[in-house]
């Protein structure tokens, strides 16, 4: 596939990006090249390469890493990356956090909720509006991850982005995003995910029409997101293989100023450069960016009895060291069929050791009546009790238990095993709702001491 994207260069010749193509499957040693011949073939690191090109090498983990988890691409670029990254000044996105973050602000615990984020006041692109709405573990120690929401009006043309303190999983709720990497291009619309690995560069664009675009991102500093174990379930359903797009190669090739905003250790820095970054030319590994459409999750659960654990939703998960307690788990609750006999059809009341942040892209989620909307967010940390609110409980307890198909729903949780500080943005949000735990108000005592069902 022959891919170049050209914006603006020194030289007379202008194209607009073509539609992006892609690669199927998860975590696949691919190669993909713009240009015919610009990938060597039996070596990575020829003592020339075709084009002018030059060869380095790109790794998302340790050398020495096992086979199974071992990260890296090699790619062929017009400058190799020390030229994309001069003198550093310091710069300031104050509203993105990183864990540690022990905020201060007068918000005491609780189960929280909120509406969707406004819409920005004045222009402004995708990282300059990620906001952070809790964070969790240690970015330094690669431990934990970061709840962020995202709202943006322009693009981002010649500025550039790249995170050293994890990959960003980013989930669109309203407005379809153009995410061009070193290493491809994707388009990304609601209802699809992508995830920019750690260290690459990246820039956002809009596509289509609309006054902001928001969203949400998860930033994950552990180990990277990969496909969950099924055991029992064996092997097919739940987020299947062939259903994760990698871009093929793309290039930008303009010469003109241009900036680099890096995110380090929690903290930003930019840099001036006079060409784009984004001059892979080709490129070969299984270190790569890829796009999902959550609505090839294939959901299975119960079909006599009981409610299963929502672990049993879960597209992907980044692991810890210790075995089957994730770092950060991806799950959804998409459109499926309810079927259980003689059961309590939404999820039980429950407190978990793990810590939940919840959205909703669209529709209606089956546990709440009423006050989660679309582009709204809830977290329920650690030990801290949540479920159905009032309504809810008293139409799934006297429902008439007939097949039933959930449908136009998709809400998700960024869902970790450690405890999720809420940022003094969170805090102070407008659109925190004041009267949450009211929801549960009529869950009222039932019993009497005498025998049979109320």
């Amino acid at each position: 596939m022959l891919t170049k994207v050209d914006k603006k260069p020194v030289a007379a010749k202008t194209a607009t990006p073509n539609t992006p193509q892609y690669m199927p499957g998860f975590g696949n040693d691919f190669e993909t090249e713009s240009l015919p011949g610009a990938l060597p073939q039996g070596q990575n690191s020829p003592q020339k390469c075709n084009y002018g090109l030059y060869a380095e090498q790109l790794s998302g983990s340790p050398f020495t890493a096992p086979r199974g988890t071992n990260e890296r691409s090699w790619l062929y670029r017009i400058r190799p990356s020390v030229r994309h990254t001069r003198r550093f000044s310091n710069a300031k996105y104050a509203e993105w956090k990183s864990a540690p973050c022990l905020d201060d602000h007068s918000l005491p615990l609780g189960q929280l909720r909120w509406d969707p984020v406004p819409a920005p006041k004045k222009k402004q692109n995708f990282i300059a509006g990620i906001r952070t709405m809790t964070t969790a573990g240690d970015a330094q120690t690669q431990v934990g991850m970061a709840a962020h929401v995202y709202t943006f009006n322009q693009d981002m043309d010649d500025d550039y982005f790249f995170n050293a303190d994890g990959e960003l999983l980013i989930v669109p709720q309203v407005g379809t995003l153009r995410v061009f990497t070193e290493m491809g291009i994707m388009d990304v619309e609601p209802l699809e995910i992508c995830v920019v690995p750690r260290g690459m560069m990246f820039k956002v664009s809009r596509l289509g029409e609309g006054d902001v675009w928001r969203g949400y991102i998860c930033e994950n500093y552990g180990a990277k997101f990969t496909l969950p174990d099924r055991g029992p379930i064996g092997a097919n359903c739940l987020a299947n293989p062939r259903d994760f797009k990698t871009p093929v190669a793309a290039y930008e090739d303009k010469e003109t100023k241009c900036r680099v905003t890096v995110k380090w250790c929690g903290k930003f820095y930019v840099t001036e450069i006079g060409h784009s970054p984004l001059d892979v030319v080709a490129w070969h590994g299984n270190y790569a960016p890829y796009k999902y459409d959550l609505r090839t999750f294939s959901p299975v659960g119960a079909i006599l009895f009981d409610h299963p654990d929502p672990s049993i939703f879960t597209v992907m998960t980044a692991p810890s060291g210790e075995e089957g307690t994730a770092n950060v788990d991806f799950v959804i609750f998409p459109p499926r069929w309810m079927v259980a006999e003689h059961t309590f059809r939404p999820p039980w009341y429950h407190r978990n050791i793990m810590s939940e942040f919840m959205g909703l892209i669209h529709g209606q989620y089956d546990a709440k009546e009423k006050g989660f909307v679309p582009g709204g967010m809830s977290l329920h940390n650690m030990m801290l009790p949540h479920g159905p609110d009032a309504m809810g409980f008293e139409k799934a307890s006297n429902v008439e238990l007939k097949p039933v198909k959930l449908e136009s729903t998709m809400a998700f949780m960024f869902e970790t095993r450690f405890p999720q500080q809420l940022t003094k943005f969170a805090a102070e949000l407008e659109t925190l709702q004041d009267d949450y735990l009211d929801c549960w108000d009529g869950l009222d005592r039932k019993f009497d001491g005498t025998p049979g069902i109320k």
